[in-house]
């Protein structure tokens, strides 16, 4: 699988974009950066704890699935920044932290098509 293009092309998506992450279901990181010049608020070790918990709400939802449909996104709001979870298939998550500003429904409709080859 080429974790380092859908890494490239999710980043390509919106300058907006501050860090992308691909990960399996289990929240095992594949491919991960942030956008030359950005800063990160949280240290390393909250963030891979961030991506776990992303994770493992994901594998809730799809056990959900069968009854309301499979997800297609999770948006979290917060002050400093917006937070996209969104599945590459049933074994991979693409994990986007943008500005708070950040336009989320465009880079939504973007990164919903990206496929993991």
């Amino acid at each position: 699988m080429d974790y380092q293009d859908l890494y490239d092309k999710a980043m390509k998506i919106s300058p907006a974009i501050r860090f992308a992450t691909i990960t399996d279901v289990n929240g095992k990181i594949k491919q991960s950066g942030h956008r030359k010049g950005v800063k990160s608020l949280i240290t390393p070790q909250e963030s891979r704890q961030s991506l776990k918990l992303s994770a493992t709400m994901w594998k809730a939802r799809r056990k959900l699935s069968r009854k309301i449909g499979r997800g297609r996104y999770a948006l979290a709001e917060y002050e400093k920044l917006k937070r996209i979870v969104l599945p590459l298939g049933n074994y991979h998550l693409l994990y986007l932290t943008t500005s708070a500003r950040a336009d989320h429904a465009k880079i939504i409709s973007k990164a919903i098509r990206l496929k993991l080859k």
